[in-house]
């Protein structure tokens, strides 16, 4: 069974919500138990998230090297490409932070 904190929307799972919030430390009465439909989900949507973290990730990691290759600034080709990157990197990671607002708007987080 998955309990929510209704203050700070921390997810716990067991037959009974913790007596106190890792999160935020108020008591067990302030979470409520999710439902069967709820708690699967957040359960489906468990890799996905994990997926979507990691690629916003990544897409930092690319911005940061391609920043790095345009410090460089090597020849006009590298720069170009290195700029076109940068740039679709900043998109992935938009569309990752869009996709992840989807999901807990849906309550699959």
């Amino acid at each position: 069974m998955l309990w929510k904190c209704t203050v700070c929307g921390y997810m716990a799972e067991g037959e009974q919500a913790p007596v106190k919030c890792p999160k935020c430390g108020v008591g067990s009465e302030k979470f409520s138990s999710l439902s069967e439909e709820d708690s699967k989900k957040i359960y489906s949507a468990d890799r996905t998230n994990d997926i979507l973290a990691e690629v916003q990730v990544l897409a930092a990691k690319i911005a940061a090297l391609c920043a790095e290759g345009l410090d460089i600034n090597l020849d006009p080709g590298c720069v170009a490409s290195f700029k076109a990157s940068k740039d679709r990197a900043w998109e992935i990671k938009q569309l990752v932070k869009a996709e992840t607002a989807i999901h807990v708007g849906k309550s699959k987080w």
